[in-house]
């Protein structure tokens, strides 16, 4: 899709002033009325002080001409003032606009991504760039500054055009000669400016890894490795060769650009020169006043903001080519939940699961790949029982999770909620009903009583909640002991903050979804839950496993087949469907892949074991 037209964008640019703060708006405005008259109306009046200043001098600082020249020394000065005042003026309210304007923008920019319900959009290459477009990270300018910088460049190619109005009350033909050359130099000059923007807006992919390459250099998460290795070289020339491919595509056509530019200024240089020339050949000639040389000669610089280019034009440039990206993630995201729930009614999901969750003949295929992750896929999970699912790495157990959380749809199949299709409900009404530990849970560096409690999106805390989930998840001891107790932060970039182990990250990641169980989810989602846990703690979790998991439908994934025993079924994952389901002792005694793979863990394990033994001995 085409870009909009400019005016059209910088139209949008001023709306969204207008709609953060029209206190601001008009503030703008005034400035930049200033911004187009103080110039010119100080080079004026320094020009009549200087004109007077030998009447002054030959009559005397008494006499009337003394007084003029005071008069215009006293209104060159207010001019002169207010043109000091008018730069910490702009700071104030560019300050107070970009605050405001930068919330404003941050909201519509999560309020579009968390529009679909699910996560492959967040995946997707083409929103990744719009996205990283929107925010600004792709041209380096933040769009929030875009209606104050509009304005004030406004601002500045109007004080042009007001100075070229004052050149023409002294020779009609000047002023306009000054315009023309410029409007003509303005066109190349644009086209270079759209140009080198519009390369990095097509180069986004590539800028964005190399953002990526440049971040492994002094993000924690990376940095130790990047040290340890000897990184740095690599990544520095990684990111340098990325930048260069990005923008060898733009190389020729701004060449090309550059040299219409020159032969353009070429234009402007002898416009310029006519005006000085003219000025010169009538001072010569004694044809000029004192005070229209003094006014008209700096007058023809104040003309050069009609039509140059400078880098405000390019940040003006990219900051703008933020709202058209901005405006199609909310329509492109919006339309595709609109798409995926079509016309029907959807069902508040509010205390499901009653009977069962049934999936049936379900498939997925990622975007892009050649086979399906799972395909023909029969199970059924009776509410407030426990299902284990086991597999091995890379079975699709995690994708099942996230197709029951509606984070991705089936591509085959269907999942039914007591006989409903769960496209029938309501996504978020279904989420809501669900307490997951992802394998990967995220470490919010918030205080141990935020981190639990967010599963509630922002209800006020229950303390009697938090104390049982935490006690449920084995956690509350670790809690007691933090220096703070439920108020710690949990991260070391803040004054007073800690970090915590990953077994105890891992403790707190179960007391949030046990928290949401104490306040009404339905459905308990634990995946790998003790992955980072020691032997003792998995055995202690596990030893819990039917208490913690006690009315609530439960779904636990793991690959340690002898770890979830105490679940009322197991089923097996393998080649993307389930092949058995039975409790422990129907499945040992079946003979088959569980009992298999049980026994193939239990002997690593028991070998593990007696060689400690024999070490110890």
């Amino acid at each position: 899709m085409p870009d909009p037209p400019a005016y059209r964008t910088r139209w949008a640019a001023w709306r969204m002033l207008w709609s953060a703060s029209r206190t601001l708006s008009l503030a703008a405005l005034a400035l930049l009325a200033a911004d187009a008259v103080l110039p010119s109306l100080t080079l004026v009046a320094m020009g009549w002080a200087t004109g007077r200043i030998p009447a002054a001098v030959t009559h005397g600082v008494a006499s009337p001409a003394g007084h003029a020249l005071l008069w215009s020394l006293t209104l060159a000065a207010c001019c002169f003032a207010l043109s000091m005042l008018r730069g910490p003026a702009q700071d104030v309210v560019s300050a107070a606009a970009r605050a405001r304007l930068t919330a404003a923008l941050q909201e519509r920019l999560v309020r579009a991504v968390s529009a679909p319900a699910g996560i492959a959009h967040l995946e997707d290459p083409e929103v990744l760039d719009r996205l990283a477009s929107a925010q600004g990270e792709v041209v380096g300018q933040q769009p929030a500054d875009a209606p104050i910088t509009l304005l004030q460049q406004m601002g500045s190619r109007l004080g042009g055009l007001v100075a070229c109005g004052v050149l023409s009350t002294y020779r009609w033909w000047l002023g306009l000669a000054l315009l023309a050359a410029w409007l003509v130099v303005r066109q190349p000059l644009r086209a270079l400016v759209r140009s080198r923007v519009g390369t990095y807006r097509r180069a986004s992919r590539p800028l964005r890894r190399c953002w990526y390459f440049l971040g492994l250099a002094w993000r924690p998460q990376w940095a130790k490795e990047v040290r340890v290795f000897g990184l740095g070289e690599w990544v520095v020339s990684e990111a340098s060769r990325l930048y260069t491919e990005a923008m060898r595509p733009s190389w020729r056509s701004v060449a090309r650009l550059n040299l219409r530019v020159a032969l353009c200024a070429l234009l402007v240089l002898a416009a310029y020169g006519l005006g000085a020339g003219t000025l010169a050949w009538d001072a010569y000639h004694h044809e000029v006043p004192l005070r229209t040389l003094a006014t008209m000669l700096p007058m023809l610089l104040a003309t050069m903001p009609v039509g140059s280019v400078t880098a405000t034009d390019f940040s003006l440039e990219g900051m703008l080519s933020a709202l058209p990206d901005l405006d199609r993630l909310e329509a492109d995201l919006g339309s595709a939940e609109t798409d995926a729930t079509g016309d029907q009614d959807l069902r508040d999901a509010d205390g499901l699961p009653r009977e069962a969750i049934r999936l049936e003949g379900l498939a997925f295929r990622y975007p892009g790949a050649e086979h399906d992750v799972l395909h023909d896929l029969d199970l059924e999970l009776p509410a407030g029982r426990s299902l284990a699912l086991v597999g091995v790495n890379g079975a699709g157990k995690t994708t099942l999770v996230a197709l029951l959380a509606r984070l991705r749809e089936p591509t085959g199949g269907r999942i039914t909620v007591d006989g409903t299709d769960l496209t029938g409900l309501d996504a978020r009404s279904w989420q809501h009903q669900l307490a997951v530990v992802f394998q990967d849970f995220t470490r919010y560096p918030l205080t141990v009583a935020e981190n639990v409690s967010l599963s509630l999106r922002g209800d006020p805390p229950d303390p009697g909640a938090l104390a049982r989930a935490a006690e449920r998840a084995g956690a509350a001891e670790l809690i007691a002991g933090l220096p703070r107790g439920w108020d710690t932060v949990l991260s070391p970039h803040y004054t007073g903050g800690t970090d915590l182990s990953g077994g105890q990250w891992q403790r707190l990641a179960l007391a949030r979804a046990l928290y949401a169980v104490e306040r009404g989810a339905r459905v308990l989602v634990l995946d790998e839950p003790t992955a980072q846990l020691d032997v003792r703690a998995e055995a202690a979790f596990y030893d819990r496993f039917l208490a913690i998991t006690e009315g609530t439908t439960s779904v636990i994934i793991s690959h340690r087949f002898s770890t979830v025993r105490r679940a009322d079924r197991i089923a097996v994952l393998d080649g993307g469907r389930i092949t058995e389901t039975g409790s422990q002792d129907e499945l040992l005694a079946a003979g088959g892949q569980y009992a298999e793979l049980f026994h193939s863990q239990a002997a690593r394990f028991t070998g593990a074991t007696a060689r400690t033994a024999e070490r110890r001995n």
